[in-house]
């Protein structure tokens, strides 16, 4: 790990597999992770939103790090989501991550009750003192009800083990104060902004189309970091269609994910309830936007 890139650049949001029957996919999760790696994953972020972490258990969450850890070893980082709207169950989350062998913790602001940002600060120093893990602050407002605010997260990058951020507050502004006055290492957590925020000086993303495509989006920040400008925005730009369609068509982002993976022979699965599979219509056009992509 390094101050600036604790966890790599590259970071997918991996989706959780599950059997026909729905229970826990732990092969395909292995399998899924192998594929990631060896086209250009850094890191993999395992239990967040995309990894309909509302809806496994605790010992599912475990058991799918000690898997992904097993299946890659040290060749990524692996980070677990642990956030939930309780402190104390956030902890017992984080414990457990550690234990079972993740590299960092991925957590989110309480959802639900909606606390004012001294509460929210109190509950991140909390969660950090808990363990020796490295800790992401995610910043999901839209899913949350409410947000890490730009100055929360400035006196929150004074504890030794808060090192990062997954933004996907839609604030852009904000993210260029952090930037400024913090070493946080900071993530785009919307595709759309990933070449955006690199620019700036973000360290990297946190995807969610990096389960279906991962070289192609590692490919923009390779342009990016060679110096070639003009190709990193031609090959973000290609990307907007299956993102668009991906994460901005009225789905969530597990749901189109998982869809494309099943239609690819991938591992991913059903979802869990109260998600519902995509209906065909929504399955063929992403794999229309996914082939086009595939194809330019």
């Amino acid at each position: 790990m390094t101050t600036l890139r604790p966890f790599g650049r590259a970071l997918c949001a991996m989706i959780t597999p599950f059997t026909d029957a729905g229970a826990l996919d732990l092969d395909g999760a292995q399998r899924l992770a192998e594929r990631l790696v060896a086209e250009g994953c850094d890191g993999i972020v395992l239990s967040g939103t995309t990894g309909e972490s509302p809806t496994t258990t605790d010992a599912e969450k475990a058991a799918l790090v000690r898997a992904v850890r097993e299946a890659v070893g040290e060749r990524a980082s692996i980070v677990a989501g642990v956030g939930t709207f309780d402190t104390r169950h956030t902890v017992e989350l984080a414990l457990a991550a550690e234990k079972a062998g993740a590299d960092g913790l991925l957590v989110v602001s309480p959802y639900y009750s909606r606390p004012p940002q001294d509460a929210v600060e109190a509950h991140f120093r909390e969660v950090a003192d808990a363990s020796g893990l490295p800790l992401v602050l995610y910043d999901i407002p839209g899913r949350t009800g409410t947000r890490i605010e730009p100055d929360t997260m400035i006196r929150l990058a004074g504890h030794p083990r808060i090192v990062a951020v997954k933004d996907c507050s839609y604030d852009f502004l904000g993210a260029q104060k952090v930037l400024d006055r913090t070493e946080l290492a900071y993530y785009a957590g919307c595709d759309e902004h990933n070449l955006a925020l690199y620019a700036v000086g973000a360290t990297g993303y946190i995807s969610t189309v990096a389960n279906v495509v991962p070289a192609r989006l590692r490919a923009v920040l390779d342009a990016f970091e060679a110096g070639d400008t003009p190709v990193a925005a031609r090959l973000q730009q290609r990307a907007t269609p299956l993102i668009e369609s991906m994460m901005s068509a009225g789905l969530p982002g597990a749901v189109t994910a998982k869809a494309l993976l099943n239609a690819l022979d991938l591992p991913a699965g059903p979802v869990r309830a109260p998600l519902r599979p995509a209906d065909r219509e929504a399955v063929d056009g992403l794999l229309a936007a996914y082939e086009r992509f595939m194809a330019a």
